[in-house]
């Protein structure tokens, strides 16, 4: 199951996205969009954390602020990617459950681009995951 939600800078692309994940026959939950970023993170991050889904799409103007409200969420490890190589290495080697996007910032076709190589690429673990265990302990401090 994949979650998505955006504020209003981010719904055109992140109907876009929806169009694309129905064509390749995912599952996903649509939260709808906020005005305020922090509240649709919030609400993405949620599902994520409960097990409902397994991973997230989140979109605001640039991507920036909706990153750091969802990484404040414990459990989420959010990555704003706007190029093929960090979208494919943030899930190989971090393990990110979350991915955002600027939706005034990044074109459709680039979007869609990135969102199949997130959802395809599979954790590589080993060295890593004892590095994403060490990034998640760091929410206890």
């Amino acid at each position: 199951m994949i979650v998505l939600g955006s504020d209003k800078a981010g719904t055109e692309l992140k109907n876009h996205l929806i169009d694309f994940l129905k064509e390749n026959n995912y599952e996903y939950s649509d939260c709808g969009e906020e005005a305020d970023y922090p509240d649709i993170a919030e609400r993405v991050c949620a599902k994520i954390t409960a097990g409902e889904a397994e991973r997230g799409v989140l979109i605001c103007g640039t991507g920036i602020g909706i990153s750091m409200a969802a990484n404040k969420i414990k459990g989420i490890r959010a990555a704003l990617c706007s190029d093929y190589f960090s979208a494919k290495y943030t899930r190989l080697h971090n393990d990110s459950n979350v991915i955002c996007f600027g939706g005034r910032v990044m074109g459709q076709g680039l979007a869609k681009e990135l969102l199949n190589v997130f959802l395809t690429t599979e954790f590589e673990g080993g060295r890593h995951a004892l590095r994403v265990d060490k990034m998640m302990k760091l929410e206890e401090k």
